[in-house]
């Protein structure tokens, strides 16, 4: 049957879709509200999506159906933690106001647009757009680096420890197991 004045079919529910409501991933078209995640639901974006084949996935998805296996991938202590920290023993200090920022024109906007959330990197505003959460903390796009090495992270490399972020790679050399035959060489004396 001819495509009469149509746009291109839809690869999750093969209707038409028309330029104005079309979202393209990997050469196939999607309608804005057909362009959700196969495992979870959630709606994408360009930079939520991860494709398989002809399937399409958020990155946490993805990681977990398509991501290394085994022990410290999404289990163990390289998992990004989502529970509120633990204090052992510790009470959490009280948050004490911060002094007024000496510029003015940032606390006018982030009052204007009402933002409240600060990145712990860089200690300015995160507005939604560039925002990103990482051990239960706001963060820029551009600051959710490791702490040591700076490379980039995203949902499926990141670890934390105290409220700081880490690659895998990072955390298991500098707080994973040590001693022989763990990858760090022993101390003999």
């Amino acid at each position: 049957m001819p495509n009469l004045g149509g746009g291109a079919k839809c690869a999750a529910c093969e209707k038409t879709v028309y330029h104005a409501e079309e979202v393209q991933c990997n050469g196939r078209s999607f309608h804005k509200t057909c362009f959700i995640c196969m495992g979870c639901r959630k709606g994408l974006d360009s930079t939520t999506v991860a494709a398989h084949e002809s399937e399409i996935y958020c990155k946490s998805c993805y990681g977990k159906k398509y991501g290394p296996k085994g022990y410290g991938y999404g289990q163990g202590a390289g998992a990004l933690s989502s529970d509120p920290p633990r204090y052992a023993g510790l009470q959490p200090q009280e948050s004490k106001p911060r002094p007024a920022s000496s510029n003015s024109s940032e606390t006018k906007s982030s009052q204007k647009f009402g933002c409240s959330d600060r990145c712990p990197r860089c200690s300015k505003a995160v507005y939604a757009a560039e925002k990103v959460m990482g051990a239960g903390k706001p963060w820029h796009k551009t600051c959710f680096r490791c702490a040591l090495c700076a490379k980039s992270l995203d949902s499926t490399t990141v670890t934390d420890k105290e409220g700081e972020l880490y690659c895998k790679v990072c955390y298991a050399k500098h707080f994973g197991p040590k001693g022989f035959g763990l990858g760090n060489a022993a101390m003999l004396e």
